[in-house]
């Protein structure tokens, strides 16, 4: 066994590095910069958290999140490395006696908000050549084209500049898409360069997309055929927050609320909450997230539509971190594209940004939201659309997602595509999707038989197919091009260029075709996909597990999660360890781990195994 590989298995209790993870360590060793982009729960903080041990001097990782940082320190510490943070959480002389100890080279990882970077204090830590690696966490933040564009990550290279050496640079993020990856090695000046890209696929996850008429009562029924699990439910606005948590906690759920209205205590507390386990569900805006390094968040119930695929992708990863199964689903109504239009069209203006830059963006955000819009009336695989976004090319059926368990198939939809075309382009007036397809399907109501429409060359043309499919056939038309659909309260199509030359000069076209839906309206209840556990659980024992890491966490004033992940925990049930060597070989348990806690977890092992025997 290699330097790295023990230190892996000592310090962080894993037996194997996931993929990925060696190449990056390697080539940071080596004085090489990297450019990380893997999905969240793939291991990011290994590949810079272990070279920092390796090396001498002081790893600096520029976070933007307080949350972030306090729980990688926190997790750092528990495994018996020295490490800090510096943020606006800490009082003054806090900050002061951390910068001391950097500057007196204490810690190996010290996690730094971007904003910090060029203050007096901070530079006074880079005077010494004991810099050695400069790691950006949360990469996509520099980009102006980015969901999350933070204006203080462009002052790193500045930041770097003032060292007395240059060191090697590490950036790191979860999604990146083409242009945002261009952005990040331009902006980072990253140099004699390793990219890696270990994919963007959590097989894990469970996508699903649901259309209820009533949104409350579908999250309510599955929280109650869930009673054990831990998530977050996001929603568009405040109000929306404000209202789903109300009616949760009348209806007696453990729900605590998070958006930016409110106050910096509530939240702090609130966030708190949940991620110690005091509060099961977590309903919050966007403005919560970003860096919660809760491993246990087993569901994310979007109760609206995000504005864009990067931003749904990132908040629905945030389940299964720890590689259990997981469920992702998003409650799509018409009405979330036109809120999320308002809101693209209301955004306060950057100052940092040009007129024109700004128009460029607003046009930028209307294209990603009408590809999200595409994601939430997919009728082909989710996993399929959500890969292929951020550049894969996976197989078009998963067998995980709410439409690959309804089932479709493949058909040559030209003729019935050139059919919905001229029926739109035959007339004037412009109508919305239940029109057209009424119009097709050859519909008895007023409005079709007393009006202009029922005159239609293509009126019932394709009767023979059903009303869900036709929304499949029009959403393929919008996606590629030929059609497109106004942004506001009655949306409305319209036939585009493209459209025009599709039907003067067709061409063969493929749809996915739905069939009728016979699984559960709620895909979370289909069939998961194995754990992580090594073997079977006894659902009793973990329940007692749960309660001493509870105990041991509330005295180490630290998250649950950070003292033992739910798959640690799995596996301590699965293996069944009887001596501190049997407990040092399950996943999760470093030696620093083992000398804190394994006297405890071996005691209660024993007394269960003694009251089962009796």
């Amino acid at each position: 066994m290699d330097q790295e590989q023990q230190l892996l298995r000592d310090v962080f209790g894993y037996p194997d590095f996931r993929p990925g993870q060696r190449s990056l360590i390697d080539s940071l060793l080596g004085g090489q910069d990297v450019l990380g982009i893997m999905p969240t729960g793939a291991g990011k903080s290994i590949c810079y958290q272990l070279p920092a041990l390796l090396m001498p001097g002081i790893t600096i990782v520029v976070s933007p999140l307080i949350s972030l940082m306090k729980d990688q320190v926190g997790a750092l510490v528990q495994s018996g490395v020295r490490a800090a943070y510096i943020n606006s959480s800490l009082t003054e002389r806090q900050c002061r006696k951390a910068l001391e100890n950097a500057r007196n080279g204490i810690y190996k990882i010290i996690y730094v908000a971007p904003e910090r970077l060029m203050t007096s204090g901070f530079l006074s830590v880079g005077a010494a050549p004991t810099n050695n690696i400069v790691c950006v966490d949360e990469a996509h933040c520099v980009s102006q084209w980015g969901q999350d564009f933070r204006p203080s990550y462009l002052a790193i290279p500045d930041y770097i500049k003032t060292l007395s050496h240059r060191p090697v640079v590490g950036a790191f993020t979860a999604t990146a898409t083409g242009e945002v990856r261009e952005d990040i090695l331009r902006l980072l000046q990253l140099q004699d360069l390793k990219v890696l890209v270990t994919g963007f696929d959590r097989p894990n996850l469970y996508f699903g997309v649901l259309s209820p008429t009533d949104k409350y009562a579908a999250v309510r029924q599955y929280l109650l055929s869930h009673p054990d699990r831990s998530g977050i439910i996001y929603c568009l606005t405040r109000k929306t927050v404000e209202e789903v948590t109300e009616r949760l906690c009348e209806d007696g759920f453990s729900a605590v609320r998070y958006h930016a209205g409110l106050d910096p205590e509530e939240r702090r507390r609130n966030q708190d909450d949940f991620v110690y386990d005091r509060a099961r569900i977590m309903v919050a805006t966007n403005a919560f997230g970003m860096g919660i390094d809760k491993s246990n968040v087993s569901f994310v119930l979007h109760y609206n539509m995000p504005k864009n695929i990067e931003s749904y992708y990132q908040e629905a990863g945030r389940a299964g971190r720890d590689g259990s199964p997981a469920d992702c689903i998003l409650l799509y109504s018409g009405r979330d594209v036109i809120t999320n239009q308002f809101l693209i069209d209301q955004s306060e203006p950057n100052p940092d940004l040009s007129p024109e830059q700004q128009a460029e963006i607003r046009q930028r955000d209307k294209e990603r939201l009408r590809q999200m819009t595409f994601y939430a009336t997919a009728h082909s695989c989710l996993r399929e659309f959500l890969l292929r976004y951020f550049g894969e090319h996976p197989a078009s059926y998963c067998g995980h997602c709410s439409v690959c368990e309804a089932g479709f198939e493949l058909l040559d939809a030209s003729d019935a595509a050139a059919c919905a075309l001229r029926a739109i382009a035959a007339t004037s007036r412009r109508f919305g999707i239940t029109t057209w397809i009424d119009l097709l399907r050859g519909a008895k109501n007023e409005r079709l038989l007393y009006g202009a429409l029922a005159a239609s060359a293509e009126y019932g043309a394709l009767a023979d197919w059903d009303r869900e499919q036709l929304r499949a056939l029009f959403s393929l038309l919008l996606a590629d091009g030929f059609l497109t659909r106004t942004q506001d309260d009655r949306p409305v199509l319209s036939l585009t260029d493209a459209g025009r030359d599709f039907l003067a000069h067709p061409a063969p076209l493929m749809l996915h075709r739905p069939n009728p839906r016979t699984h559960s309206t709620h895909p979370a209840t289909a069939k998961q996909k194995k754990g992580a556990a090594q073997g079977p659980v006894d659902a009793s024992l973990l329940a007692r597990l749960k309660e001493l890491r509870l105990s041991l966490a509330k005295r180490a004033g630290v998250p649950a999660f950070v003292i033992f992940t739910d798959v640690t925990l799995q596996n301590i049930c699965a293996m069944m360890p009887k001596s501190e060597a049997e407990f040092l070989q399950v996943p999760g348990v470093g030696k620093a781990k083992c000398e804190r806690y394994a006297a405890d977890f071996l005691a209660l092992l024993a007394s269960y195994k003694g009251e089962n025997l009796q």
